[in-house]
């Protein structure tokens, strides 16, 4: 290629720039730097594509190139041409001037091969985006990358790229292919795509724990969107904007931008901005104490969400939502069929399983005592999570001490429930029910008591299922007072924590207190009725541990036949869940029933 401009003449076969017809010195890079500005013209070259191009396989710094651009505006400033490699701050450089083309035998067989080259390139986007509709996720990266730096590349093509990476489960390899799409969509002249693809960055940042980044792309997609209410992307942003305002500890401006997503999106009839600003609505509703409509505007988010044909990311952030809700608010039955409802969807839409998603089940499945399994999902989502959502580390290795709690691995728990603490994610209630069996009961009670500091999503949620281990670890230490103060709350409240989970606590902290006031009879009927709430939402360890409690009080009533059907049955079941702790329980409880039968047998033999 030899290409004129101005008074200069580029000869990329013989390697020189002229100016005047004199041969000019250049060095190697600069050189290379001008041909390859020269070559894609049309476009801002971004600086890392020419970092990747000029130093391949070199490690430099921004500076290397900044140098080089240097050296060769001081080469055209000879011809008057400095200005010709225009800056974009922040995004990279430009050549920015007219030039004409030589044109030679050569250059027509070469001008064939690019026509042929052009058109392989072209083939390669449309069945990059087949893919792409497919749902052919790997497909789809594949082929995008193989024309990576291709100027046939649209910003939507960008946008398709980054969804595809995310979907495979690897959104930070989206983060550099979002940044050119927005970069792209306004030189196209199409803010609202720029805006929009600036919001995914700013999500991607969020779920990383990245916030500086993350409101920094927030900030640039405001000033694209603007305030335009029959915009969609305006929507998507509030959205956004919730999202930041609740982990800031803001859940009633949370509340109010989320319900004003959803109205931009009705108005402008879009599902995706819909079923989020809803969905989210509902979220903090849940965290403010009014269940009832929360739980109502998180189902009808799912259910328009998924009847609309929405993204497959998008998709899984309303499942994530839901989970996370439903998990932290104690709402295991709806976790159970929502976490179902995630699989399948995941597995419709060719998704990846995120580290969230393994993790989500792992609490599930621990909390219906499948632990094997529940440990195993747990470890995936370890080893995910650093990927797609990092803050959320301390919750897996929350997650995992409960699982090696319940097992009977107390050692490993708390090791993991330190590591949860490290991490910045409070451990209640597992950690401090762990204190209490260790009988550090005040310890235990100090604990739960720092997890309701705080107006944050995660605390305010956790308010329920927190007073209800509050109500029974007051009890089991003797402070009466305050256990009927916690029990008192949660009984006066009954719309705000409905959940079979906090009612069954509450039951097993009465059924305490009942021991304590000399009731035991009392005490037998909140220990049947929290058992059969653990029942039915499918809770084996927590139904065969109630048992076990209930045996014991039985033992005490010198009602043997009783004691020794709900000691079988619990025996029964923590040899299917796999729990040498309630293995364990159940051998010094049968111990103390064989000794109770001997005594009974040597009392009457004396008569």
């Amino acid at each position: 290629m030899i290409v004129n401009f101005g008074r200069f003449e580029l000869d990329q076969p013989a390697r020189v720039l002229r100016l005047d017809g004199r041969d000019m010195a250049l060095q190697p890079r600069v050189f290379e730097l001008l041909v390859y500005l020269v070559q894609h013209r049309v476009r801002v070259v971004p600086k890392d594509e020419l970092l990747d191009v000029l130093w391949s396989g070199v490690t430099v710094t921004e500076a290397s190139l900044q140098r080089a651009v240097s050296l060769a505006r001081a080469a055209l400033r000879q011809g008057g041409m400095e200005s010709a490699i225009r800056s974009f701050s922040r995004v990279g450089y430009r050549f920015c001037t007219e030039v004409v083309v030589q044109r030679s035998e050569s250059d027509e067989t070469d001008a064939e091969e690019r026509q042929d080259g052009s058109e392989r390139r072209s083939d390669l986007i449309s069945a990059a985006r087949r893919a792409v509709s497919a749902q052919l996720w790997a497909e789809a990266v594949s082929l995008y990358q193989q024309v990576e730096n291709d100027d046939l590349l649209q910003g939507d093509d960008l946008d398709r790229w980054a969804l595809a990476l995310e979907c495979l489960g690897t959104p930070s390899e989206a983060i550099p292919v979002l940044t050119r799409a927005v970069m792209l969509h306004a030189l196209e002249g199409r803010d609202p795509a720029s805006a929009r693809s600036a919001l995914v960055l700013s999500r991607i940042h969020l779920e990383r724990g990245d916030m500086a980044v993350c409101k920094g792309w927030l900030a640039r997609s405001q000033r694209l969107a603007g305030e335009k209410p029959e915009c969609p992307e305006y929507g998507l942003l509030l959205w956004m904007q919730a999202r930041v305002a609740s982990i800031e500890g803001e859940p009633e401006r949370a509340l109010d931008l989320a319900d004003r997503a959803y109205e931009v999106g009705r108005k402008v009839r879009d599902p995706e901005v819909q079923s989020l600003g809803l969905m989210y609505r509902g979220f903090y509703k849940l965290c403010l104490g009014d269940t009832h409509e929360g739980q109502q505007d998180q189902d009808h988010a799912a259910a328009l969400a998924l009847s609309s044909g929405i993204d497959p990311v998008t998709g899984s952030t309303i499942y994530c939502n839901i989970l996370w809700a439903c998990r932290t608010f104690g709402d295991w039955a709806r976790a159970h069929q929502w976490t179902i409802s995630y699989q399948t969807w995941c597995t419709s839409t060719r998704m990846g399983y995120s580290g969230a998603c393994k993790l989500h089940r792992a609490e599930t499945l621990g909390f219906q005592g499948s632990l094997r399994d529940a440990l195993a999902h747990v470890t995936d989502a370890l080893a995910r999570l650093p990927d797609d959502a990092p803050w959320a580390l301390g919750d897996a290795h929350r997650v995992l001490g409960d699982i090696h709690a319940m097992i009977g691995d107390e050692d490993a728990a708390m090791t993991s429930y330190e590591t949860a603490y490290a991490l910045g994610w409070d451990a209640e209630p597992g950690h401090a029910v762990l204190l209490l069996e260790r009988g550090q009961a005040e310890a235990a009670l100090a604990s739960l008591e720092r997890s309701l500091v705080g107006n944050g999503w995660w605390t305010l949620q956790r308010r329920g299922i927190l007073l209800a281990h509050l109500a029974l670890v007051a009890a089991c230490a003797d402070r009466t007072e305050r256990a009927e103060a916690f029990v008192d709350e949660l009984n006066e409240q009954p719309e705000r924590w409905p959940m079979p989970s906090i009612r069954a606590l509450t039951n097993e902290a009465s059924a305490v207190l009942a021991i304590q006031r000399g009731r035991p009879q009392d005490a037998v009927r909140h220990l049947h009725l929290a058992r059969q709430l653990w029942t039915s939402i499918k809770a084996r360890y927590q139904a065969a541990r109630l048992r076990i409690r209930i045996a014991e009080v039985l033992l005490e009533l010198r009602d043997g036949p009783g004691a020794a059907t709900e000691l079988r049955i619990a025996c029964a079941a923590a040899g299917e869940l796999g729990s040498n702790r309630l293995e364990d329980q159940c051998a010094v409880l049968r111990k103390s029933l064989i000794g109770s039968e001997c005594s009974t047998q040597n009392a009457g033999a004396t008569e």
